[in-house]
Protein backbone atom coordinates (compact mmCIF):
# COMPACT_ATOMS: atom_id res chain seq x y z
CA UNK A 1 0.00 0.00 0.00
CA UNK A 2 1.51 3.68 -0.69
CA UNK A 3 -0.33 5.41 1.83
CA UNK A 4 -2.16 7.08 -1.29
CA UNK A 5 -5.66 5.92 -0.71
CA UNK A 6 -7.72 6.90 2.42
CA UNK A 7 -9.68 4.14 3.50
CA UNK A 8 -13.37 5.25 4.96
CA UNK A 9 -14.00 5.04 8.85
CA UNK A 10 -15.40 2.27 10.50
CA UNK A 11 -19.41 2.36 10.77
CA UNK A 12 -20.22 4.53 13.66
CA UNK A 13 -17.35 6.49 13.93
CA UNK A 14 -17.03 10.06 13.08
CA UNK A 15 -14.26 12.66 12.84
CA UNK A 16 -13.82 16.44 13.57
CA UNK A 17 -11.16 19.37 14.05
CA UNK A 18 -9.72 19.28 17.28
CA UNK A 19 -10.00 22.42 19.98
CA UNK A 20 -8.07 23.26 23.22
CA UNK A 21 -11.17 21.76 25.19
CA UNK A 22 -10.00 18.54 23.43
CA UNK A 23 -6.86 17.66 25.27
CA UNK A 24 -7.38 16.40 28.55
CA UNK A 25 -8.97 13.34 25.87
CA UNK A 26 -6.21 13.73 23.56
CA UNK A 27 -3.90 13.31 26.64
CA UNK A 28 -5.83 10.21 27.68
CA UNK A 29 -5.81 8.51 24.36
CA UNK A 30 -2.00 8.99 23.72
CA UNK A 31 -0.85 8.16 27.77
CA UNK A 32 -3.21 5.06 27.30
CA UNK A 33 -1.64 4.19 24.17
CA UNK A 34 2.04 4.76 25.24
CA UNK A 35 1.51 3.06 28.72
CA UNK A 36 0.67 -0.30 27.29
CA UNK A 37 3.43 0.27 24.82
CA UNK A 38 6.57 1.07 27.06
CA UNK A 39 5.03 0.77 30.49
CA UNK A 40 4.42 4.51 30.72
CA UNK A 41 2.41 7.88 30.04
CA UNK A 42 5.58 9.23 28.32
CA UNK A 43 3.58 12.64 28.23
CA UNK A 44 2.33 14.84 29.97
CA UNK A 45 -1.45 18.17 29.78
CA UNK A 46 1.42 20.51 28.99
CA UNK A 47 2.86 18.21 26.21
CA UNK A 48 -1.01 18.21 24.72
CA UNK A 49 -1.48 21.56 25.26
CA UNK A 50 1.89 22.68 23.69
CA UNK A 51 0.92 20.85 20.75
CA UNK A 52 -2.33 22.31 20.01
CA UNK A 53 -1.06 25.42 19.99
CA UNK A 54 2.27 25.13 18.33
CA UNK A 55 2.97 28.26 16.16
CA UNK A 56 2.52 26.95 13.11
CA UNK A 57 -0.22 24.29 13.78
CA UNK A 58 -3.40 25.06 11.91
CA UNK A 59 -5.89 22.80 14.00
CA UNK A 60 -8.53 23.75 11.13
CA UNK A 61 -6.39 21.94 8.78
CA UNK A 62 -3.61 19.86 10.18
CA UNK A 63 -5.25 17.84 12.63
CA UNK A 64 -8.19 14.81 12.78
CA UNK A 65 -9.79 13.74 15.93
CA UNK A 66 -12.13 10.49 15.65
CA UNK A 67 -14.81 9.42 17.83
CA UNK A 68 -16.96 6.72 18.23
CA UNK A 69 -20.68 7.03 18.59
CA UNK A 70 -20.48 7.00 22.42
CA UNK A 71 -18.07 9.86 22.73
CA UNK A 72 -15.12 7.96 23.08
CA UNK A 73 -11.87 9.37 21.12
CA UNK A 74 -10.70 6.32 18.85
CA UNK A 75 -7.38 8.26 17.56
CA UNK A 76 -5.81 11.55 16.86
CA UNK A 77 -3.31 12.43 13.93
CA UNK A 78 -1.78 15.63 13.17
CA UNK A 79 0.49 17.08 10.55
CA UNK A 80 3.04 20.05 11.24
CA UNK A 81 5.46 21.22 8.47
CA UNK A 82 8.26 22.46 10.80
CA UNK A 83 10.16 24.19 7.02
CA UNK A 84 6.86 26.50 7.19
CA UNK A 85 8.50 29.03 9.21
CA UNK A 86 12.54 27.86 8.46
CA UNK A 87 14.86 30.06 6.78
CA UNK A 88 15.16 29.25 3.05
CA UNK A 89 14.23 25.52 3.08
CA UNK A 90 14.75 24.06 0.07
CA UNK A 91 11.48 21.46 0.66
CA UNK A 92 8.90 20.90 2.96
CA UNK A 93 9.73 18.86 5.79
CA UNK A 94 6.74 17.64 7.88
CA UNK A 95 6.64 15.74 11.47
CA UNK A 96 3.26 13.95 11.77
CA UNK A 97 1.85 11.27 14.00
CA UNK A 98 -1.16 9.14 14.81
CA UNK A 99 -2.38 7.18 17.97
CA UNK A 100 -5.18 4.98 17.35
CA UNK A 101 -7.64 2.43 19.37
CA UNK A 102 -8.93 0.89 16.65
CA UNK A 103 -6.74 -0.21 13.37
CA UNK A 104 -8.77 0.61 10.92
CA UNK A 105 -9.25 4.21 12.26
CA UNK A 106 -5.68 4.49 12.08
CA UNK A 107 -5.42 3.45 8.28
CA UNK A 108 -7.99 6.28 8.04
CA UNK A 109 -6.03 8.59 9.85
CA UNK A 110 -2.90 7.90 7.88
CA UNK A 111 -4.45 8.40 4.67
CA UNK A 112 -5.75 11.55 5.71
CA UNK A 113 -2.19 12.55 7.31
CA UNK A 114 -0.69 11.90 4.21
CA UNK A 115 -3.10 13.23 2.01
CA UNK A 116 -2.32 16.89 4.08
CA UNK A 117 1.45 16.45 3.90
CA UNK A 118 0.52 16.33 -0.26
CA UNK A 119 -0.91 19.83 0.20
CA UNK A 120 1.80 21.29 2.36
CA UNK A 121 4.41 20.28 -0.32
CA UNK A 122 2.07 21.34 -3.06
CA UNK A 123 1.32 24.97 -1.37
CA UNK A 124 5.04 25.46 -0.91
CA UNK A 125 5.80 24.88 -4.47
CA UNK A 126 7.98 21.66 -3.64
CA UNK A 127 7.42 18.66 -5.70
CA UNK A 128 7.33 16.19 -2.14
CA UNK A 129 7.74 16.44 1.16
CA UNK A 130 9.74 14.54 3.54
CA UNK A 131 7.87 12.92 6.15
CA UNK A 132 8.54 12.33 9.61
CA UNK A 133 7.19 9.94 12.47
CA UNK A 134 8.93 8.62 15.55
CA UNK A 135 7.83 5.81 17.27
CA UNK A 136 9.45 3.33 19.80
CA UNK A 137 11.21 0.43 18.88
CA UNK A 138 8.92 -1.65 20.99
CA UNK A 139 6.12 -0.95 19.55
CA UNK A 140 5.47 -3.56 16.61
CA UNK A 141 2.24 -2.85 15.63
CA UNK A 142 3.11 1.37 14.37
CA UNK A 143 5.74 -0.12 12.65
CA UNK A 144 3.98 -2.46 10.90
CA UNK A 145 1.32 0.56 9.86
CA UNK A 146 4.38 2.58 9.04
CA UNK A 147 5.95 0.09 6.35
CA UNK A 148 2.10 -0.32 5.36
CA UNK A 149 2.42 3.09 4.10
CA UNK A 150 5.25 3.35 2.44
CA UNK A 151 7.38 4.37 4.98
CA UNK A 152 10.79 3.50 6.47
CA UNK A 153 13.49 3.65 8.88
CA UNK A 154 14.97 7.09 9.21
CA UNK A 155 17.37 7.19 11.85
CA UNK A 156 17.40 6.60 15.59
CA UNK A 157 17.04 8.52 18.52
CA UNK A 158 18.23 7.22 22.43
CA UNK A 159 17.05 8.95 25.01
CA UNK A 160 19.74 9.13 27.70
CA UNK A 161 19.43 9.56 31.18
CA UNK A 162 22.13 10.39 34.56
CA UNK A 163 20.80 10.37 37.90
CA UNK A 164 20.99 12.60 40.74
CA UNK A 165 22.36 11.71 44.14
CA UNK A 166 22.27 14.95 45.73
CA UNK A 167 24.40 17.52 45.25
CA UNK A 168 26.67 17.77 42.18
CA UNK A 169 30.11 20.82 41.83
CA UNK A 170 29.70 22.72 39.62
CA UNK A 171 32.32 22.10 36.05
CA UNK A 172 35.20 24.66 36.86
CA UNK A 173 35.61 26.95 33.61
CA UNK A 174 38.65 26.05 31.18
CA UNK A 175 41.43 28.27 30.29
CA UNK A 176 39.87 31.23 27.63
CA UNK A 177 36.33 30.00 28.15
CA UNK A 178 33.42 31.99 29.69
CA UNK A 179 29.95 31.38 30.11
CA UNK A 180 26.89 33.34 29.76
CA UNK A 181 23.73 32.19 31.38
CA UNK A 182 20.07 33.01 30.67
CA UNK A 183 17.46 34.20 30.61
CA UNK A 184 19.63 37.37 28.83
CA UNK A 185 18.54 39.86 26.39
CA UNK A 186 18.03 39.77 22.92
CA UNK A 187 21.36 39.92 22.10
CA UNK A 188 22.35 36.76 24.52
CA UNK A 189 19.44 34.45 22.60
CA UNK A 190 20.89 35.72 19.43
CA UNK A 191 24.05 34.56 20.15
CA UNK A 192 22.52 31.16 21.49
CA UNK A 193 20.53 30.90 18.00
CA UNK A 194 22.94 31.62 15.56
CA UNK A 195 25.21 28.50 17.58
CA UNK A 196 22.64 26.30 17.41
CA UNK A 197 21.61 26.94 13.69
CA UNK A 198 25.27 26.59 12.72
CA UNK A 199 26.34 23.62 14.81
CA UNK A 200 23.18 21.49 13.89
CA UNK A 201 23.31 22.02 9.96
CA UNK A 202 24.39 18.83 9.29
CA UNK A 203 22.05 16.65 11.99
CA UNK A 204 19.09 14.85 10.47
CA UNK A 205 16.32 16.24 9.74
CA UNK A 206 17.43 20.04 10.78
CA UNK A 207 15.43 22.68 9.56
CA UNK A 208 16.98 26.29 9.71
CA UNK A 209 15.05 28.82 11.72
CA UNK A 210 15.50 32.59 11.56
CA UNK A 211 15.71 33.81 15.05
CA UNK A 212 12.35 35.06 15.39
CA UNK A 213 10.29 31.92 14.45
CA UNK A 214 13.16 30.25 16.96
CA UNK A 215 12.29 32.53 19.88
CA UNK A 216 8.73 31.89 19.43
CA UNK A 217 8.93 28.39 19.60
CA UNK A 218 10.85 27.97 22.58
CA UNK A 219 8.73 30.90 24.34
CA UNK A 220 5.16 28.63 23.21
CA UNK A 221 6.11 26.12 25.01
CA UNK A 222 4.85 26.25 28.79
CA UNK A 223 7.85 24.20 29.83
CA UNK A 224 10.39 26.75 28.59
CA UNK A 225 12.42 28.59 30.79
CA UNK A 226 15.29 31.12 29.51
CA UNK A 227 17.01 30.68 32.91
CA UNK A 228 18.33 27.50 31.76
CA UNK A 229 20.18 29.05 28.43
CA UNK A 230 24.01 28.57 28.53
CA UNK A 231 26.02 30.32 26.03
CA UNK A 232 30.16 29.62 26.10
CA UNK A 233 32.51 31.75 24.69
CA UNK A 234 36.26 31.27 23.75
CA UNK A 235 38.45 33.82 24.18
CA UNK A 236 35.60 36.05 23.63
CA UNK A 237 33.73 34.00 20.07
CA UNK A 238 30.83 32.33 20.87
CA UNK A 239 31.28 28.42 20.54
CA UNK A 240 28.36 26.47 22.58
CA UNK A 241 25.38 26.58 23.65
CA UNK A 242 22.98 24.63 25.50
CA UNK A 243 19.12 25.18 26.18
CA UNK A 244 17.24 23.13 28.86
CA UNK A 245 13.70 23.10 29.75
CA UNK A 246 11.35 21.54 32.51
CA UNK A 247 9.74 19.26 30.09
CA UNK A 248 10.63 16.14 32.38
CA UNK A 249 9.79 17.47 35.57
CA UNK A 250 6.45 16.61 36.14
CA UNK A 251 6.11 13.16 34.97
CA UNK A 252 9.83 12.26 35.67
CA UNK A 253 11.55 14.74 38.01
CA UNK A 254 14.30 15.21 36.04
CA UNK A 255 15.82 18.24 33.99
CA UNK A 256 15.86 17.74 29.98
CA UNK A 257 18.84 19.34 27.85
CA UNK A 258 16.55 20.20 24.68
CA UNK A 259 19.72 21.29 23.13
CA UNK A 260 23.20 21.12 23.09
CA UNK A 261 26.08 22.25 20.08
CA UNK A 262 29.39 22.96 19.67
CA UNK A 263 30.74 24.75 16.45
CA UNK A 264 32.46 22.54 14.48
CA UNK A 265 36.02 24.45 14.87
CA UNK A 266 35.99 24.39 18.83
CA UNK A 267 34.93 20.88 18.75
CA UNK A 268 37.43 18.17 20.89
CA UNK A 269 37.88 20.91 23.88
CA UNK A 270 35.67 19.90 26.20
CA UNK A 271 33.05 22.05 25.58
CA UNK A 272 29.99 20.00 25.00
CA UNK A 273 31.18 18.18 28.16
CA UNK A 274 31.41 21.19 30.30
CA UNK A 275 27.81 22.42 29.45
CA UNK A 276 26.15 19.47 30.04
CA UNK A 277 27.96 19.12 33.74
CA UNK A 278 26.85 22.62 34.47
CA UNK A 279 24.24 20.96 33.60
CA UNK A 280 23.71 18.17 35.78
CA UNK A 281 24.84 20.20 38.50
CA UNK A 282 21.76 22.88 38.44
CA UNK A 283 19.37 20.30 38.08
CA UNK A 284 20.81 18.31 40.93
CA UNK A 285 20.79 21.44 42.86
CA UNK A 286 17.25 22.23 42.18
CA UNK A 287 16.19 18.89 43.76
CA UNK A 288 15.85 16.73 40.21
CA UNK A 289 16.37 13.09 40.16
CA UNK A 290 18.16 12.84 36.75
CA UNK A 291 18.88 15.18 33.92
CA UNK A 292 17.40 13.71 30.22
CA UNK A 293 18.38 14.42 26.82
CA UNK A 294 17.85 12.36 23.29
CA UNK A 295 20.98 11.65 20.43
CA UNK A 296 20.90 10.54 17.45
CA UNK A 297 22.60 7.51 17.04
CA UNK A 298 23.82 8.67 13.21
CA UNK A 299 24.69 12.16 14.51
CA UNK A 300 27.37 13.51 12.63
CA UNK A 301 29.48 14.04 15.75
CA UNK A 302 30.39 11.23 18.39
CA UNK A 303 27.76 12.66 20.34
CA UNK A 304 26.35 8.95 22.21
CA UNK A 305 30.17 8.05 22.99
CA UNK A 306 30.22 11.95 24.42
CA UNK A 307 26.78 10.98 26.92
CA UNK A 308 28.14 7.38 27.77
CA UNK A 309 31.39 8.58 28.88
CA UNK A 310 29.53 11.42 31.08
CA UNK A 311 27.70 8.54 33.19
CA UNK A 312 24.80 8.78 31.05
CA UNK A 313 22.85 5.84 29.86
CA UNK A 314 20.45 5.18 26.97
CA UNK A 315 16.89 4.20 28.54
CA UNK A 316 14.60 4.37 25.77
CA UNK A 317 14.80 3.81 21.77
CA UNK A 318 13.14 6.07 19.47
CA UNK A 319 13.00 4.87 15.86
CA UNK A 320 12.21 7.75 13.02
CA UNK A 321 10.49 6.64 10.11
CA UNK A 322 11.30 8.66 6.75
CA UNK A 323 8.61 8.97 3.73
CA UNK A 324 8.81 11.24 0.68
CA UNK A 325 5.70 12.20 -0.44
CA UNK A 326 4.95 13.86 -3.41
CA UNK A 327 3.35 16.94 -3.51
CA UNK A 328 -0.74 16.93 -4.65
CA UNK A 329 -1.86 17.77 -8.50
CA UNK A 330 -2.72 21.12 -8.16
CA UNK A 331 -6.23 21.87 -7.72
CA UNK A 332 -6.26 18.12 -5.55
CA UNK A 333 -7.10 17.98 -1.56
CA UNK A 334 -8.28 15.08 0.34
CA UNK A 335 -7.62 15.80 3.85
CA UNK A 336 -10.53 16.96 5.11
Amino acid sequence: MTGDATPPLPAGARWRRATPEDAVAIFELVAGRNTAVVGFADVTMDDIVDELDEPGFDRERDGWLVHADDGRLLGWGWAFDRSATSAGSAGSSVNVDVYWRDVEVARWLFGMVLARVAEMAADAGHDHAAADMGVYRVDEEQRALLAEYGFEPGTSFHRMRIDHDGARPDALLLEGVDVRLGPGDEELRRTAHAVHQASFAAHYGFVPQEFEAWHEAFEASSTHDWGQLQVLLVDGEAAGVLVGNDQFVEDEGCGYVRIVGVLDRYRGRGLARLLLERAFARDAAAGRAGTLLHVDTANTTPALDLYLSVGMRAVLAIDVWHRDVPAAPAGGSGSG
